[in-house]
């Protein structure tokens, strides 16, 4: 460790970007979540009811109405909402295989598909 620096360019206690975002300011998701958590009397698509919901239900079952119209896009968003995106894997390690190339080709030669 030799001629060991300092690499911040700041000093302890000073902000790296002092016109920043002012203190006690909310961000994105804190102003969304209280949104989608306010309340209203709506009719709820599917029972017909009057219901108080929040607009996450709002939301949630216009999804689940255009579902039951066939609209797949709606079904993808809420199957994924529901179970998380499907994630495709393909696995690259050649090891666990165990194929030998050199005695697959003496075979092939054998019984004469070359």
């Amino acid at each position: 460790m030799a001629n060991e620096q300092n690499l911040n360019p700041f000093k302890k206690g000073q902000s790296g970007n002092p016109a920043g975002r002012p203190v006690g300011s909310k961000n994105r998701s804190t102003i969304a979540r209280k949104w989608l958590e306010a309340t209203e009397k709506s009719k709820n698509p599917i029972t017909g009811d009057l219901e108080e919901l929040t607009q996450e239900d709002i939301g949630t079952l216009a999804l689940i109405k255009k579902m039951r119209q066939g609209d797949v896009r709606a079904y993808k968003e809420l199957m994924d909402s529901m179970y998380g995106t499907a994630k495709e894997t393909i696995d690259l390690n050649t090891n666990d295989v165990g194929i030998d190339f050199d005695e697959l080709m003496e075979a092939m030669k054998k019984n004469g598909k070359q």
